[in-house]
């Protein structure tokens, strides 16, 4: 694809048709003020060692060079065309575990925390390789389709919590199944799942669904994270533990056997997770073992700059038109090089020097591209910096630069950039690719809704990535989910004011009828001392009420909490 990034200066072509128009007029006034003289035959024998032809040359020469100037200043570009490009790498599906049982703190800070750690980890080890992202508990979902996104791993990443699952448990077997289904159709590829769990296998199956993805050449790992001993569960803000039916505090305890048999049935390796290092140190020496296979990427290429060209073209034919002297001489071409130059060739020096100018933005880009690829993002986002201020209607720049703040944690500036770049860029292509990662960000902040919306646009411009598709379709589930739980949420507070109305009632009631009660007492001749028997049948009385009214309110709350499972770890 071609175009000018500045394309306003291709209106400079102007000058050349009226400078060709004046020069073809000053041509037909000599010949006019010739005739005067006599025959234009017998005058051109007068004018000796006249050119009939070197001038008319040299203009064109000058023309030309002043041409490739300005076509240059213009700055042509080819790009952004969706390009395959094969590299070497390998696809991994990490599967993890976010049953309540990973809250344990056996490993610091906790298990979960620590899984986290651990994957964060392991996607800054990788280059060419594709991941993808599953969360299970008693159900299985993926969270992240794979890609060699890394950053919207990590970002997906840090939203996990056992929360996102309702069914608790830990359904390893439908963790494989649905690795297995996520894979890419390319053949001749290493393929791995990874398995990070505490081993408390609920429903079984495991083993076997490893032996099968292990017969399809998938091998499983598992990765065996808290202490055999166990560690009781705490509940989140309240600082008490899970208990059981019978009232005992629930001990989650790492199944290692379990592990080690899953890891040997998908021909894979247990790995051992602790408060050390070294499970971490395994894991890479586990992946560098797969083998690496080509992989095929699809990318949309950037816009090269093509001005080189077109400024050695014009510097070409501007030595040229400096070499050749208009006069039929015996002097040597070095001896022309000394003479004075001519207006236009100054000219054409002047529109050289703006060219140059021109594309310094363009040379802060690269040199922020090349930063982005060694991972330096800070230094890279200087340099993006400075290509917006040298011009701020670049909607690369802007793109690039909430690329590099986006690296950096720094969600909030980045959206700004991308914002700025969306309002900038015309091409349809890298506008999908910006509402995208606007998609992302918004998602990993659950602002599902304006997620949504980024989504639906980036899909506008390019119906066809399927990745975009997918994060379209989950924020939406995920939008329902919240809003679901608002309602519930504020259903939960109307009912609780309206007990708490009820039982205020009530208490009133009481109030009001122990007043009446004692106001009638008081109109009738009381005993001395009330007997012991009457004292016990008040008391029963009230304890007998009080008994009611609690009752009363734990059968409302129980009708608005949801169905739970026998385990909740």
């Amino acid at each position: 694809m071609f175009r000018f990034e500045s394309p306003q200066y291709l209106y400079l072509l102007l000058v050349l048709a009226a400078l060709t128009a004046i020069h073809y007029y000053i041509i037909y006034r000599k010949k006019q003020q010739v005739k005067r003289f006599g025959d234009p035959e017998l005058t051109r024998q007068l004018f000796l060692g006249v050119s009939r032809w070197r001038p008319e040359v040299k203009f064109w020469l000058a023309m030309v060079a002043l041409m490739s100037f300005i076509v240059a200043l213009a700055r042509p570009q080819f790009g952004t065309r969706l390009d395959t490009r094969e590299r070497m790498g390998i696809e991994a599906i990490i599967a993890l575990d976010v049953s309540n049982s990973m809250l344990a703190e056996d490993v610091k800070p906790n298990r979960l925390e620590k899984a986290k750690m651990m994957v964060s980890n392991m996607v800054d080890g990788m280059k060419d390789d594709k991941v993808g992202l599953i969360v299970f508990a008693g159900q299985a979902f993926v969270q992240l389709p794979i890609t060699s996104d890394y950053v919207s791993a990590k970002m997906f990443l840090e939203t996990i919590s056992p929360a996102m699952i309702s069914v608790q448990g830990t359904d390893v077997a439908e963790a494989i199944n649905l690795g297995m289904r996520s894979f890419t159709q390319q053949e001749d590829v290493s393929r791995a799942i990874f398995i990070i769990t505490d081993g408390e296998d609920n429903e079984g199956g495991a083993v076997e669904a490893a032996k099968k993805a292990a017969a399809a050449g998938v091998r499983v790992y598992v990765l065996g994270i808290g202490n055999p001993g166990g560690a009781p569960i705490p509940i989140p803000g309240t600082g008490q533990y899970i208990i059981d039916e019978q009232g005992n505090t629930v001990v989650s305890k790492l199944s290692e056997e379990m592990c080690r048999e899953i890891a040997t049935a998908g021909q894979g390796s247990y790995i051992y997770v602790d408060n050390s290092s070294s499970a971490q140190k395994k894991l890479s020496e586990q992946i560098d073992r797969l083998a690496k296979a080509k992989m095929e990427t699809q990318i949309y290429s950037e816009y090269d700059e093509q001005f080189q060209g077109f400024i050695l073209i014009g510097l070409l034919f501007l030595l040229i038109d400096v070499l050749l002297i208009e006069r039929e001489s015996k002097s040597t071409w070095l001896s022309n090089l000394f003479r004075r130059q001519r207006p236009v060739t100054a000219i054409c020096l002047l529109f050289f020097c703006l060219s140059s100018m021109a594309q310094t933005d363009r040379d802060y880009i690269r040199r922020g591209n090349r930063l982005m690829r060694d991972s330096v993002y800070d230094k890279a986002q200087v340099e993006y910096q400075k290509a917006i201020e040298k011009d701020n209607t670049n909607p690369i720049s802007h793109y690039n630069l909430g690329n590099a703040l986006l690296y950096q944690s720094k969600a909030e500036d980045a959206m700004k950039e991308y914002e700025t770049a969306a309002r900038l860029e015309k091409d349809k292509s890298r506008l999908a690719q910006i509402y995208h990662n606007m998609g992302v960000v918004l998602q990993s902040a659950k602002q599902f809704d304006k997620a949504v919306a980024c989504y639906r646009n980036s899909l506008r411009n390019d119906p066809t990535n399927n990745e975009t598709r997918y994060n379209y379709a989950l924020s939406l589930f995920q939008l329902k989910k919240q809003q679901k739980e608002d309602n519930q949420q504020d259903q939960q507070k109307d009912e609780q004011g309206k007990n708490e109305k009820e039982e205020k009632e009530q208490q009133q009631q009481q109030q009001d009828k122990k007043e009446e009660q004692q106001e009638q007492k008081e109109q009738q001749p009381q005993p001395e001392q009330m007997s012991r028997e009457n004292a016990e049948q008040m008391l029963n009385a009230a304890m007998q009420d009080e008994k009611a009214t609690q009752e009363k309110i734990q059968r409302a709350q129980q009708q608005h909490q949801k169905k739970q499972l026998q385990k909740q770890w």
